[in-house]
């Protein structure tokens, strides 16, 4: 699984060299931020089931899809959420990458979801998060640049 620390681990064995400075000071970056991160990936854990639920309404308050597309969306929302908090603990886009982009587009078309269902879903969890009563501005901004870097994906 792709972490700060692998990813510059495997670049550096790839380019047949130690860890340059830069590599050293980027692991060193994500290890700084690591408490934000872990703080982040609790509050997540502890609301998952609450952020998805407002998320899939946000979507569907409309009735514009169906009751199965609205069950598929939630199971996939909250299955996004999890592989969110695995990279929040890695530190790294690893969890995000291996197990939920790769394909990810496939997936939603072959069960004929509406990508922009989830890009709206998550846009509207990225826009909720409310500091401090969520999290810090530390941790919030950890937590938003992977529901960003998701969002990016599904565009």
């Amino acid at each position: 699984m792709k972490s700060a620390v692998t990813t510059v681990v495997i670049a550096a064995d790839a380019a047949g060299r130690f860890p340059s400075i830069s590599d050293i000071e980027s692991v060193k970056g994500s290890l700084d931020r690591a408490s934000a991160r872990f703080a982040a990936a609790e509050k997540l854990a502890a609301g998952i089931d609450k952020v998805t639920e407002d998320a899939v309404d946000a979507v569907y308050k409309n009735g514009i899809y169906d009751q199965a597309n609205k069950d598929k969306c939630a199971r996939d929302i909250h299955h996004y959420l999890r592989l969110i908090n695995y990279c929040l603990v890695t530190g790294g886009t690893g969890p995000l990458d291996e197990w939920g982009i790769a394909g990810m587009r496939e997936v939603i078309r072959a069960q004929q979801l509406p990508t922009a269902a989830y890009i709206e879903a998550f846009s509207h969890i990225r826009d909720r998060v409310c500091i401090p009563r969520d999290m810090d501005q530390q941790a919030a901004t950890e937590f938003k640049g992977l529901i960003d870097y998701l969002i990016n994906a599904l565009a």
